[in-house]
């Protein structure tokens, strides 16, 4: 059993039966009244996130998890098909328990995510920063920066699209944030 004061991101708990992680939490200590923690919980099977607050120092139960690093081979009418780094044994898992499988490219290193209990894989976790390369992206118009939004489309080397900087161009290679999927930075080569 696990107390609000212990909630973190990325902790697996059962609420209502079923499997949450801890998207965002925040303690708050009103001037009248008891102190609560509003959170957001990403339902683990159906991937839909909820809010709800908490009584401060109410227990839940923590669910047993496990880290376990895999590597992306390849995708096939199977689904997607990961290799054990430790064991080398190789399974495929569905695309609903990727985040965003449009940022995989072959040979990527994924943490799977399993319930320790039932040995169920639960979802798959891409590392937080991945550099790719602008396979293509218009270029940008000199002194089109007038606009608040001065961002463009750009496809990378896994196909997927990224919004960038105007100052972005084909062949450059840029950081991307999985979790927002969004353009972080220029990578330094």
């Amino acid at each position: 059993m696990a107390t609000t004061a212990d909630f973190r991101n990325g902790m697996c708990i059962e609420f209502n039966g079923q499997l949450f992680t801890i998207v965002q939490f925040q303690h708050v200590k009103p001037g009248k009244g008891p102190a609560f923690v509003r959170t957001k919980l990403k339902n683990i099977s159906t991937g839909r996130v909820i809010e709800n607050t908490f009584t401060s120092g109410v227990k839940v139960n923590e669910a047993r998890v496990e880290h376990r690093p895999h590597q992306f081979l390849y995708k096939d009418d199977l689904g997607y098909n990961l290799m054990n780094l430790e064991t080398f044994e190789q399974f495929a898992v569905s695309e609903n328990l990727f985040e965003s499988p449009e940022l995989l490219r072959d040979g990527q290193e994924v943490d799977l995510v399993y319930h320790v209990d039932s040995e169920t894989p639960l979802l798959v976790n891409l590392p937080q920063f991945i550099v790719y390369e602008v396979t293509y992206t218009e270029p940008g118009v000199r002194g089109d920066t007038s606009s608040t939004n001065s961002l463009k489309p750009a496809t990378i080397d896994t196909g997927a699209t990224i919004m960038v900087p105007l100052f972005v161009n084909t062949g450059d290679k840029i950081k991307v944030d999985t979790t927002e999927k969004a353009y972080v930075e220029r990578a330094r080569e």
